[in-house]
């Protein structure tokens, strides 16, 4: 059985997915974010979350005591520079589960200038809570306007093929009308989410600091009588495997065993994660860029456990034959169809202080492969106000543009929609050595 829920908004909006099982949680472990501006309350809804499904021990909870009262925020900032300045710097992780899921949550800063590590987080997310602070906007203004790093957070939750979007709308107890509040400011994330055409799976209403809507439900609270942000996690879905591309198998590491046990022969395994496809015993492959040829003579897990078969997960796999592959090398299905390319279309998420100017040199990293790279052109620059394709000359720190990219020698790329790791690379500044872009074929 399965329950409709719907918040309470002048447009008698629903969530994008016109139902979501309350009592049907999804059994796989989700990996999500929570994003947004500065200060919305990312840091506290960990805390909340934590503390209310019991998975923060009692010294732990007492080594977050200010004043007498507990900061919750202090549970996910663990930098010593997050604690003195009350801001959240790097990505956090936490990990807690309930009796019907188990969770890996980030907490990515809300600052601009650390938008690459959330974009860091974000690249690997099940789903993201987009947070909203109603004390920050105008809220009685039914064509309010959200704030900038809202819309740059959001946008780039779509750029990242984040599967998943919630947006929370946060500190509604700290407002007079709490029900007029949440009308106006979801109505505005509607309005930005259908022009930006990003697919929202659910709206909450909620207090972290309280801890209302967060793992308990508040009854008609807002006018929203649907789930809790706790419940609503539970019945996301996890990212799923790309199975219905062919395989392809990013080589990380290079072992050499003399156990014939543990290997056919003695000869090499090959460990990495399957990026798409699957991966069986007694396939026929090749290697990229070399284009060798052999066949997967057995598959380990990542317990060294033999396998027929893996798919989207970490894997060791030996070969029938001595061949030449290191680490950055491709072994891919020999049916595939995939052609290596020198020239792509990209969307770039620039994370560099120096701006991104045609004719410069980056070391490009895709999967586990450098290669030289050169920005031949900028195509256009996107207003993440206006959401108008602009015509650019650079892009400046955290600017998000369509870029011309070509490459020292090719490279195994797919357009981004159709793979999460085929699709995505990062440029690295050859002096520095910083990354500086979070690059999306098209």
């Amino acid at each position: 059985m399965t329950t409709k829920f719907k918040a309470a908004s002048s447009a008698n909006i629903t969530s994008s997915e016109s139902a979501l099982p309350l009592f049907a949680p999804n059994a796989n472990a989700l990996k999500f974010i929570t994003c947004g501006s500065v200060d919305d309350g990312k840091s506290t809804l960990i805390g909340r979350l934590l503390v209310d499904t019991k998975a923060v021990l009692q010294d732990h909870l007492a080594g977050v005591q200010r004043q007498g009262e507990t900061d919750l925020a202090l549970l996910t900032d663990g930098l010593s520079a997050e604690r003195e300045q009350g801001i959240t710097i790097d990505v956090a992780y936490r990990y807690f589960n309930t009796q019907a899921r188990k969770f890996i949550i980030g907490d990515a800063p809300g600052h601009e200038q650390y938008t690459r590590n959330m974009v860091t987080a974000a690249s690997s997310a099940d789903a993201a809570v987009v947070l909203v602070d109603a004390t920050k906007l105008d809220w009685q203004d039914p064509n309010l306007n959200l704030l900038p790093q809202t819309r740059r957070h959001s946008l780039l939750l779509k750029l990242l093929r984040v599967p998943s979007v919630v947006f929370a709308i946060n500190k509604l107890d700290a407002v007079e009308n709490a029900t007029l509040a949440y009308q106006h400011i979801q109505g505005a994330l509607a309005q930005f989410a259908k022009e930006a055409d990003i697919s929202v799976k659910a709206w909450v209403p909620l207090s972290a600091l309280k801890g209302w809507n967060v793992v308990e439900r508040q009854t008609e609270w807002c006018g929203y009588s649907g789930p809790s942000l706790l419940q609503i996690l539970e019945a996301l879905p996890s990212t799923p495997a790309e199975l219905e591309l062919t395989m392809n198998f990013p080589v990380q590491w290079v072992e050499k065993f003399n156990d014939s046990n543990v290997t056919h022969q003695g000869r090499r395994v090959f460990w990495g994660r399957v990026a798409s496809g699957t991966l069986r015993v007694g396939q026929s492959v090749k290697v990229f860029p070399g284009g060798q040829t052999a066949t997967v003579a057995q598959v380990l897990s990542g317990t060294r456990q033999e396998k027929t078969n893996i798919s989207g997960q970490s894997a060791g796999l030996v070969l029938d034959r001595e061949l030449d592959v290191s680490r950055g090398d491709w072994i891919v299905a020999a049916n595939s169809d995939i052609a290596g390319q020198r020239q792509i279309d990209a969307t770039v998420a620039w994370m560099d202080d120096e701006p991104l100017v045609a004719g410069r040199l980056y070391w490009a990293l895709h999967g586990h492969r450098w290669v030289k790279a050169k920005v031949q052109r900028i195509v256009h620059r996107l207003n993440i106000h206006t959401l108008a394709k602009e015509d650019a000359a650079d892009l400046p720190a955290n600017g998000v543009g369509l870029v011309t990219l070509v490459f020292q020698e090719p490279l195994m790329a797919l357009p981004f929609p159709k793979s999460r790791v085929l699709g995505a690379l990062i440029l690295v500044d050859t002096a520095s050595h910083k990354t500086s872009g979070a690059v999306l074929v098209n």
